[in-house]
């Protein structure tokens, strides 16, 4: 189950690509609340109006005649906040995994309303001070801590990092029910040729919490000869582009293989608390050295020295005058053969 079929978030194609696994071995049915026609899944897809909404919406009805139907074994929640759609599959034993601070946190994913990284447990009392109008901050609360009620009742937890594993089990999830199972690379072509000259990368949302602007200053910081190349859009688009940065817009996963192979490193300077930033494996798996923030789950894939701290541009800037030029290799712990198994054995738990 998921709120959309889509290729447009890193979410997204981390579920496209354990759906194409899992067909090898099991009968899949997608349950979706809506197709964006960016993607196409690997098995049948089913769709269940409301399930992509972010607050109570009725699904229960559609969802019992679904489940009557198929008599699934498993019931494996991706990315989807509709409390209602959580409470009824954490009544049948589901496994869910989540992908982002929605859970846990009804405000910026973990940043204050200062911007500053927040590292305290959500709480009524602590969160207000991040909203300024009350009345929505106290109905968001409330979705808020309905998702993770129904979280706490789910039999099995999945989660990209140890970040997210930390955040969970300091809101009361049980720490021996939360499994730590990152994403893997898929759908990339290591052989393909440059799509244009060399560059410095920034792949993602063109948005303050992915730190769009601040890839902007490092970038001309650095003193990097290269031309920044930006992949993706978002609210702080038109800023972007004023300063004289390519902005490509959205790029579909096909034609990021030939987009890693001009860059000669990739930028990450997100400040929300990334749950995990699979551009970094995936640049890394492509030979492109990747500068990034200590931030969240970002540092699971880092490879060795001294990370560098959130909010340090300077800090960023020289790390990529190092990196240009350099090549990365694959970390390792995140094959997929080996991930897709941990998460079998999850099913196979749940199962008896």
């Amino acid at each position: 189950m998921t709120d959309r079929l889509s290729q447009r978030g890193g979410a997204d194609w981390h579920l496209l690509g354990v759906l194409a696994d899992l067909v090898r071995t099991h009968d899949v049915t997608l349950a979706v609340g809506r197709d964006d026609d960016t993607a196409t899944a690997p098995c049948p897809v089913r769709r269940v109006p409301g399930l992509d909404a972010p607050d109570r919406r009725a699904v229960t009805a559609p969802l019992d005649e679904l489940a009557a139907e198929l008599r699934p074994e498993i019931v494996h929640i991706h990315n989807v906040v509709n409390p209602e759609a959580l409470e009824w599959a954490a009544g049948r034993g589901a496994v869910m995994t989540v992908q982002d601070h929605r859970s846990f946190c009804p405000g910026r994913g973990k940043l204050t309303l200062a911007g500053a990284p927040c590292r305290e447990p959500m709480s009524a009392a602590l969160c207000e001070s991040c909203f300024d109008d009350g009345a929505y901050f106290h109905r968001i609360l409330a979705v808020t801590e309905a998702r993770l009620a129904a979280v706490r009742r789910m039999r099995a937890i999945t989660v990209l990092s140890h970040y997210m594993k930390r955040e969970l089990v300091a809101v009361g999830v049980d720490a021996d029910r939360v499994h730590v199972i990152p994403p893997f690379v898929h759908g990339l072509d290591p052989s393909a040729e440059p799509d244009g000259p060399p560059c410095v990368l920034f792949a993602g949302r063109v948005v303050t919490a992915k730190g769009a602007a601040d890839a902007v200053e490092a970038w001309r910081r650095s003193g990097v000869s290269l031309p920044l190349v930006v992949a993706g859009t978002g609210a702080d688009r038109a800023r972007i582009e004023a300063d004289g940065v390519d902005v490509l817009g959205w790029v579909p996963h096909d034609r990021l293989s030939s987009l890693y192979a001009r860059a000669r490193a990739v930028i990450v300077p997100s400040r929300w608390q990334e749950p995990f930033g699979i551009v970094g494996i995936e640049a890394q798996s492509m030979g492109v050295p990747v500068v990034a923030w200590d931030t969240g789950g970002a540092g699971e894939w880092q490879g060795g020295g001294a990370p560098i701290p959130w909010g340090d541009i300077d800090g960023l800037a020289a790390a990529l005058r190092d990196a240009v030029g350099a090549r990365a290799s694959p970390p390792a712990g995140f094959e997929r053969d080996a991930l897709m198994e941990r998460l079998r054995g999850v099913y196979r738990s749940v199962a008896a």
